[in-house]
């Protein structure tokens, strides 16, 4: 299902095995599994909080299994589970999340979720993509390492939501979703309600997007994320860039009101190698950020990727192969330097 795809980008470079041979088959069903790991040097900028230290670390490598009930040419039905291993520590979690215990067990899980899909759109129930991850910030989640994906506002998936795509119109769609409260898995403490918003507009290799990130509590609080995003793909060269704001009067905000973040990313593919260079500036969480790397695609399983990361104040860069466990403002940023591998078992 190419739209599926779309919503979970992960999944685009897994294939599975269908069970079933025969075309006419309604059911299709694909087991897939993804070993992900980097050996890093790391040099925080306060050793006084974390020396420097070489490590493996967990690159999100996962395993899962994808669902499929055709009913008839235009309508399917879908569903997807997917869970962590921490290949590092050698436990079934997130390397970044904390452990799926307590009130934070939905993050033992990166998707649980069922589906449709027709001339209707598509609608998804359950941990998922989330549509303004999809649309802002998944065109520069483009590394391989494990500080991927850092360089945003957001949170990429998020558990108990009902989200809503619009098929396509002269290149114009519309997303939205709601979460229940509790969803919030970067402010686990809080429990706002969650809804997004986008809209995109694709013109050949050039694709528009804007969105909304909302966590208020109506009469309580106002806690928003607005972003823009665009891409550009021209044969072998791919550029991205996004602008995102906070909107907030919480006086304990994560990140702080009217804060800004700026990412731009362009990566050039020859034969088996891509090179990709993001530069960026996240005010509140990573400051100035360099991110660097090349990925080499051996064969069709396997990726072998270097890469560099500095970040001026602390976002990623943790104690060694901890996650949001280890996280210590006073760390004050650092840099890494990785290489690791991308095995897809079939």
């Amino acid at each position: 299902m190419t739209y599926l795809l779309r919503l979970t980008p992960v999944i685009a470079c897994l294939t599975g095995l269908p069970v079933q041979a025969e075309e006419k088959s309604r059911w299709t069903w694909s087991f897939y599994a993804s070993l992900r790991s980097q050996i890093e040097h790391v040099d925080p900028d306060n050793h006084d909080v974390i020396d420097s230290y070489l490590s493996l670390r967990d690159a999100y490598s996962r395993f899962g299994l994808n669902l499929h009930y055709r009913i008839d040419s235009a309508t399917n039905l879908f569903a997807q589970i997917e869970a962590p291993f921490d290949s590092a520590n050698f436990r079934l979690r997130d390397p970044y999340d904390r452990a799926g215990s307590g009130p934070h067990r939905s993050q033992s899980l990166r998707l649980a979720l069922v589906g449709a899909e027709g001339p209707f759109g598509t609608l998804v129930l359950g941990k998922q993509w989330m549509p303004y991850y999809n649309a802002i910030a998944a065109p520069l989640d483009w590394f391989s390492s494990y500080y991927s994906g850092f360089a945003t506002y957001t949170s990429s998936r998020v558990p108990r939501t009902a989200a809503w795509y619009s098929p396509e119109v002269k290149g114009f769609s519309l997303a939205g979703s709601w979460s229940q409260a509790h969803g919030n898995e970067h402010s686990p403490s809080r429990i706002d309600e969650r809804r997004q918003a986008t809209m995109s507009w694709t013109n050949g290799p050039l694709r528009l997007s804007a969105g909304v990130d909302d966590r208020d509590n109506p009469g309580r609080h106002r806690d928003r994320f607005y972003g823009l995003s665009g891409t550009w793909v021209h044969g072998d060269w791919y550029v991205a860039a996004k602008y995102e704001r906070t909107d907030t009067d919480l006086p304990d905000a994560v990140y702080g009101d009217v804060q800004e973040a700026f990412n731009i990313l362009g990566a050039w593919t020859s034969g088996r190698n891509t090179w990709k260079l993001m530069l960026a500036r996240v005010e509140g969480f990573g400051g100035n950020i360099v991110h660097a790397g090349v990925d080499h695609r051996y064969n069709e399983q396997l990726k072998l990727f270097a890469e560099f990361y500095h970040e001026a104040e602390t976002a990623a860069i943790t104690a060694k192969r901890k996650g949001l466990d280890g996280f210590d403002a006073a760390t004050r940023g650092g840099s890494a330097l990785m290489f690791g591998l991308h095995y897809d078992f079939f």
